[in-house]
């Protein structure tokens, strides 16, 4: 997945502004409680019989600590762990509806070691749905509109580790397709409470956004195809080949964005990035910092943007942390940017409401 801000770094909490109201704000904490019912309600709702018995286990531990469901929840995800796995699949159901995903044995398709607590916590999650997203603003330049959001994903466990560790684990078990496909599915599904005049970016690898059921899940999604941007992340050396009937092709076919990394593009030939015609390229993190005082930063920048322009994309800066960086990427005729300077991720509706009166508000002439 994409670095910093742009994906899956460990969420450093919501500062936006929320709306004014009689009772004032709802905390982090209450927040958050609603959310981990949310999915607790979602885990008992399942009828897979080979579950049943950890969902009277839940059951059971909902009724020990009545006040603290997140607790519930983690011990429950700790008695997961401890089961020893099966070599049969697990059938994980993300709904009721006909998405199904099939988890594999990964004794069988790991080609490194990789521990048997390793593997169970990712079995956890993807059985669980102990998954989160959380959302970034995207911000116009120069008005400052906030015209889309990221989504980025956040995992409910006691340990603690950030996405990128839950991603590269799950991959190394062979579990890392059925991983980002839960997240995109969780992802969708939030979604759901961003309001409609923004965008929605979606991070997937080339070789998951190969995968049928990605192609399922975005044509189902209520979000208007104009409205949704796949970014590749990773190395789009591995996207080679994927633009006819069998790669991005069918997902181009829905009337999508696609997005791609500078930094990926760096590693790759200009042909492919003819190739691919993304829609939107982002300037990450390293080509970011330090741009105001860094010629050769401006330079690599400056070639960036002569690229999009000739293949008619839209860039975005991200990892925008200072006003120094902010100014600087707006000399250079970007479009739009994002970064914890413009508006950290949040897991909070009420802040993705926000964002987007805060913007009607801030266009309103004075008067």
């Amino acid at each position: 997945m994409a670095q910093e801000e742009g994906s899956l770094t460990p969420e450093g909490g919501a500062d936006s502004a929320r709306p004014d109201g009689d009772h004032g704000p709802p905390s982090a904490d209450t927040t958050m409680r609603e959310q981990v019912k949310d999915i607790i309600d979602s885990i008992l709702a399942d009828s897979e019989p080979r579950s049943e018995g950890a969902r009277s286990r839940l059951r059971a531990l909902m009724e020990t600590h009545p006040n603290d469901p997140a607790g519930a929840l983690l011990e429950h995800l700790l008695e997961t762990r401890k089961e020893p796995s099966s070599a049969a699949p697990v059938p994980v159901h993300l709904d009721s509806s006909s998405v199904h995903l099939e988890s594999v044995d990964a004794a069988r398709t790991v080609s490194i070691p990789v521990s048997h607590e390793v593997r169970e916590g990712i079995q956890a999650i993807l059985a669980d749905k102990l998954l989160l997203t959380a959302f970034q603003p995207v911000h116009a330049l120069p008005s400052g509109e906030v015209v889309g959001v990221e989504a980025l994903t956040r995992f409910v466990g006691e340990d603690g580790a950030g996405a990128d560790v839950w991603f590269n684990e799950a991959a190394a078990a062979g579990l890392g397709t059925e991983l980002e496909i839960a997240a995109l599915h969780c992802a969708l599904t939030a979604a759901h409470d961003v309001p409609g005049t923004m965008s929605v970016a979606l991070n997937l690898t080339p070789s998951t956004s190969r995968d049928p059921r990605v192609r399922n899940l975005l044509a189902a999604a209520s979000l208007a195809p104009e409205r949704i941007i796949v970014e590749l992340t990773g190395s789009l050396a591995d996207v080679g080949g994927q633009t006819g009937s069998d790669g991005l092709g069918p997902l181009r076919a829905l009337g999508l964005r696609l997005a791609i990394s500078a930094s990926g593009a760096a590693l790759v030939s200009l042909e492919l990035v003819e190739q691919l015609r993304p829609d939107i390229i982002k300037l990450d993190r390293h080509l970011i910092e330090g741009i105001e005082s860094s010629e050769g930063q401006r330079i690599r920048a400056r070639a960036i943007v002569e690229l999009a322009r000739e293949i008619g994309a839209e860039v975005i800066a991200v990892g925008i942390e200072t006003a120094g960086e902010l100014e600087q990427v707006s000399t250079l005729n970007i479009t739009a940017a994002q970064g914890y300077l413009l508006g950290r991720p949040s897991v909070h509706p009420l802040d993705w409401s926000a964002w987007s009166i805060r913007a009607q508000t801030e266009s309103q002439p004075a008067g």
